[in-house]
């Protein structure tokens, strides 16, 4: 499958530390590629990316 040039990406940065909240939550933060507080990452703007991002959007900042 061949991304086009006109995909956008969105900067997604860890506010919150996983400490204290859902096991699979923190999965999904180590599964964006996000490792510590103030840690950011651009990832492709896709309905799975958007599913992570609503699952823990108590913990991330996204900017487009």
């Amino acid at each position: 499958m061949a991304k086009n040039s006109q995909s956008k990406a969105l900067t997604i940065t860890l506010l919150k530390s996983t400490i204290g909240f859902n096991k699979t939550q923190a999965a999904t933060v180590r599964g964006m590629g996000l490792r510590r507080i103030r840690h950011s990452v651009e990832l492709p703007d896709t309905p799975e990316t958007r599913g992570m991002i609503l699952k823990v959007r108590h913990l991330v900042s996204v900017t487009e």
